[in-house]
C-alpha cells in the first residue's frame, strides 16, 4: 500500500436525495447518455490478481472500520474524524468521531464539512474529464490555446505544455512551485504569471508535485468552458452527484454551520488553529471542501466508470485516462520493488496482491489531514477526513482497511510506517533550527543602514523598516510583516509565515552590501533581493 502525500469524510442518500440528484443531472437539453449494459467479460491476464477475495471478506473488513477508527482516535488524540466506505455502488459505512472544534459543542458526523487539501486534485480531474467527454477540451490541449499569455522559462515548454502535463506533474516545474507566493498574498493570476521565472527540469521526463502548475491546467479548462473554476466544478460534478455540502471556495466553507475547524499539534495534544487556510488561489489543487457522505457519492461515480443512476455523467475514456499511469512518480529503489505512478491528479499503484489501487492524500499544516483509497477490481473505496495537522491517521486507516479487503488481515505496521513518514512534515525547517545564538555575537550595523526597498523579480518588493530597536521585513501584496531578530553581524532571523512552513521554523535573513537573502525563499535560488545601491545584484 502506498498512499502518497501532498503539499504542505448513518448515510442519508435515500430515495428523495437520489431523485433530486437525478433531476439535477438529467434535466434540460444536455441529457446524459445511458450507461451501456454490462457485457460478459473474461479478465485479461493483467486484470487478474493471484490473491482472490473470498465471499464475505469485504463485509468483514467494513465491520472492522469502526474499531480501527476508534483505536486511531484514541492512540493519536486527534480532535475529529469522519469516515465513509463504499462497496458495489452503495454507501455501506459513514460515521463521524470526536468534535468539530475543541472547546465548543458540536460532534463530527458524516455530513461535517472538512478542508480536503490535495484530495481536491482527483476531484478536479473528474471535472476536466467531463469537459473532455463533451469535446470542450482534451487532456492534450496546450495551455497557451486558452491562456495565450502563459509562459514558462523555456519558450518551447511554455508553448507545448498541456493540461495533462500539468495534472501529471511532468511539466518540469520544481516541487511545489510557487506555493510560498500564496502565503504572501498573491492571487491566482499573479502566481501563474510568475511560474515563468522558475527553473525547469526535463519536460515530460521528470516528476515534481506542483499545486500551481496543476492550477494552471485547470485554469485553461475553465477559460475553455467559459466559467470560473469553482462554478464549473459545482455545475459539472457537485450538483449532478448531489454533493450539496461540497464547494471550491473558502467563502462557501465558512458559511457551513457543520464544519470542522483546523487544529495544530502541541505538546500534550492539539489546539484550535488561530489561522484559517486560504487555498482559493490554488482551488483546483487544494481548495475543495466536502463531507464523507458527499465524497462517497463521488467515489461511487469513479468506481462506476462515470455512471450515476444508470446515466453516463463522465465519459469513461476521459475518466480512464485520468485514472491511468501517466508518469513514474516513485521509481523502484531495487529490482524487487514495485513502481508508483501518477495519473491525472491521482496516484496509481499496484498493491501487494497485484491489484490496481487509486489514492490520494491531502494535508494542511494549519490543520487538515485527508485521504481516499479505491480498489476498482473489488469495487470498494474508503475516505477519511480529519481536522488535525497531518499525523497519518487517514492513511493508516485506509491502508489497514485495504489490507483487510485484499488479504483478510493487516500485513504491515502501517501506523509505524506512516508515523515515521509524516514526522518530517511537522518538523521545523531552517539551517538554524536547534542551534543557539552566538554567546558573543558580532554587533549589527546601525539599523538605518539596512533600511530600504529591496527588489526581487519573483517575490516582488521587500521593505525593511526600523521600528524602535528592531527591523521589520514586509513582503508581498498581503503586506506580511516579519520582525527580524539579530543573530550575528549582518545575519538576522525570522519566523516564516503561513501554511508552507511548520511551527518552529527559522529562516536566515542575510544582509550583504545592499542585498538581502531570505533562506526560506531560496530553495530555487530565487531568494535574493536587491536594493538600488547594490553592486552587481540581479533581482
Amino acid at each position: 500500500m502506498d498512499t502518497r502525500l501532498s503539499c504542505r469524510p448513518p448515510h442519508r442518500l435515500g430515495a428523495a436525495v437520489a431523485t433530486l440528484s437525478t433531476a439535477l443531472l438529467f434535466s434540460g437539453a444536455a441529457v446524459a447518455q445511458s450507461c451501456p449494459a454490462p457485457a460478459a467479460h473474461t479478465p485479461m491476464p493483467n486484470e487478474v490478481s493471484a490473491v482472490p477475495i473470498p465471499a464475505g471478506q469485504v463485509a468483514a473488513a467494513v465491520g472492522r472500520v469502526d474499531g480501527i477508527a476508534q483505536s486511531l482516535m484514541a492512540s493519536y488524540g486527534i480532535p475529529g474524524m469522519a469516515v465513509a466506505v463504499v462497496a458495489d455502488g452503495k454507501i455501506v459505512f459513514a460515521k463521524g468521531y470526536g468534535v468539530r472544534s475543541l472547546g465548543k459543542p458540536g460532534q463530527v458526523d458524516a455530513d461535517t464539512v472538512f478542508h480536503l487539501a490535495s484530495v481536491s486534485k482527483p476531484i478536479g480531474a473528474t471535472v476536466i474529464a467531463r469537459q473532455v467527454g463533451k469535446g470542450v477540451i482534451t487532456w492534450d490541449t496546450p495551455l497557451q490555446r486558452w491562456l495565450p499569455d502563459f509562459q514558462l522559462a523555456d519558450p518551447y515548454v511554455g508553448s507545448h505544455v498541456t493540461v495533462g502535463d500539468m495534472y501529471a506533474h511532468r511539466s518540469g516545474l520544481p516541487d511545489h512551485a510557487g506555493d510560498l507566493l500564496e502565503d504572501l498574498g498573491y492571487n491566482r493570476e499573479q502566481m501563474l504569471y510568475k511560474l515563468r521565472y522558475m527553473p525547469l527540469a526535463r519536460f515530460r521526463n521528470s516528476y515534481a508535485y506542483t499545486n500551481f502548475g496543476l492550477t494552471a491546467g485547470a485554469q485553461a479548462v475553465a477559460v475553455a468552458s467559459g466559467r470560473e473554476w469553482a462554478a464549473l466544478s459545482a455545475e459539472e460534478i457537485y450538483r449532478p452527484l448531489g454533493m450539496n455540502s461540497t464547494s471550491s471556495r473558502l467563502e462557501d466553507f465558512l458559511k457551513q454551520t457543520n464544519r470542522a475547524d483546523g487544529h495544530l499539534k502541541v505538546p500534550g495534544g492539539f489546539r484550535v488553529s488561530p489561522t484559517q487556510p486560504h487555498p482559493d488561489a490554488q482551488s483546483p489543487a487544494g481548495g475543495v471542501n466536502s463531507s464523507v457522505n458527499d465524497m462517497a457519492r463521488w467515489m461511487n461515480m469513479v468506481l462506476a466508470q462515470g455512471c450515476v443512476d444508470g446515466k453516463q455523467l463522465v465519459d469513461p475514456e476521459a475518466l480512464r485516462a485520468a485514472m491511468s499511469p501517466q508518469v513514474v512518480s516513485g521509481p523502484p529503489s531495487s529490482p524487487s520493488a514495485r513502481t508508483s505512478f501518477y495519473g491525472y491528479g491521482v496516484n496509481v499503484i499496484e498493491s501487494a496482491s497485484g491489484r490496481v489501487v487509486l489514492n490520494h492524500s491531502g494535508a494542511f499544516n494549519l490543520g487538515a489531514g485527508t485521504a481516499f483509497t479505491l480498489i476498482p477490481s473489488a469495487n470498494v473505496g474508503i475516505v477519511a477526513l480529519t481536522n488535525a495537522q497531518p499525523v497519518g491517521v487517514p492513511e493508516m486507516l485506509n491502508a489497514e482497511f485495504a489490507d483487510l479487503v485484499q488479504f483478510g488481515r493487516v500485513t504491515q505496521d502501517w501506523r509505524g510506517l506512516y508515523s515515521r513518514a509524516l514526522a518530517g512534515l511537522l518538523a521545523p525547517q531552517g539551517s538554524l533550527v536547534g542551534k543557539q545564538p552566538p554567546a558573543s555575537p558580532a554587533p549589527a550595523r546601525p539599523l538605518s543602514e539596512y533600511v530600504g526597498t529591496y527588489e526581487n523579480t519573483f517575490y516582488g518588493a521587500a521593505s525593511v523598516t526600523a521600528e524602535g530597536d528592531r527591523l521589520v521585513l514586509t513582503l508581498g501584496p498581503g503586506r506580511v510583516r516579519l520582525p527580524l531578530s539579530h543573530w550575528d553581524g549582518d545575519l538576522f532571523t525570522l519566523a516564516p509565515p503561513g501554511e508552507s512552513q511548520a511551527a518552529g521554523s527559522i529562516s536566515k535573513a542575510s544582509f550583504n552590501r545592499g542585498t538581502l537573502n531570505i533562506e526560506y525563499l531560496d530553495d530555487e535560488k530565487l531568494g535574493t533581493f536587491c536594493r538600488a545601491d547594490a553592486q552587481g545584484c540581479k533581482p
